[in-house]
């Protein structure tokens, strides 16, 4: 199936407008230390805005979603953000979006986005896609997965903050766009974060958490670096 750029350029406006009505509720970063106010690097949460007079239509403008990201990689994946780092027309609009491109077999392992519910529309392939709940309050239960096959047309939500994953399940390529409740969702991996993090999580923590001896502990943590990191 060839894809249409300007059909999924005017889903992903059309997700844009359906949720432009607010703007972030929450922090934009995992944190925000108040400084004295006589110290003058200060880094706010969000973006300082630029002024009016000096806005041009270029500030709202990002070009390059029709270009395939690179997939050639250990995962087969490749996230095209765009955010308000790349498109400083999102600042205090609430909203971002992304291209994003997987190999045959390729995945976009479990992860977060501490800022953001996200909704994804497949575009071209076949994808195995979930989350999973947080901790239910009723310790006998289990952490529920939702999960569906997506074929080109069909759409899949995220809920903010949960832990979701995307898998290319065909042998040709497949493609995405994301669109996010936030200017700056945040992404965390929970391999990374948990087997990569600098410094690194004690082995015997780990060992006892996930129930495993700690040489299976040190492999892992041998396998994660700032390498396989990405952000959205």
């Amino acid at each position: 199936m060839k894809i249409s750029f300007g059909l999924g350029a005017i889903i992903v406006m059309l997700w844009w407008a359906s949720i432009a009505y607010a703007a972030d509720p929450s922090p934009l970063q995992d944190f925000c230390v108040a400084l004295p106010t006589n110290i003058s690097d200060v880094f706010v949460n969000g973006r300082f805005c630029k002024n009016p007079d000096k806005v041009v239509a270029k500030d709202f403008l990002f070009q390059g979603l029709n270009i395939p990201g690179n997939t050639s990689n250990e995962l087969g994946f490749a996230a095209t953000v765009v955010n308000v780092d790349r498109l400083p027309g999102l600042n205090t609009l609430g909203v971002s979006s992304s291209r994003n491109d997987y190999a045959p077999y390729g995945v976009n392992p479990p992860h977060t986005h501490p800022r953001a519910t996200e909704v994804l529309f497949l575009m071209e392939g076949t994808l195995y896609v979930g989350f999973v709940t947080s901790n239910p309050a009723d310790p006998n239960r289990r952490n529920r997965l939702f999960a569906r096959y997506l074929k080109p047309g069909d759409g899949f939500v995220f809920p903010q903050g949960l832990v979701h994953f995307q898998f290319n399940v065909g042998n040709t390529n497949a493609v995405t766009f994301s669109s996010f409740g936030s200017q700056l969702p945040g992404v965390n991996v929970i391999a990374n974060a948990v087997f990569g993090s600098d410094p690194r999580i004690k082995p015997h923590v780990l060992a006892k958490a996930f129930r495993l001896e700690e040489n299976i502990i040190d492999y892992l943590q041998a396998q994660f670096g700032p390498d396989l990191v990405h952000t959205y």
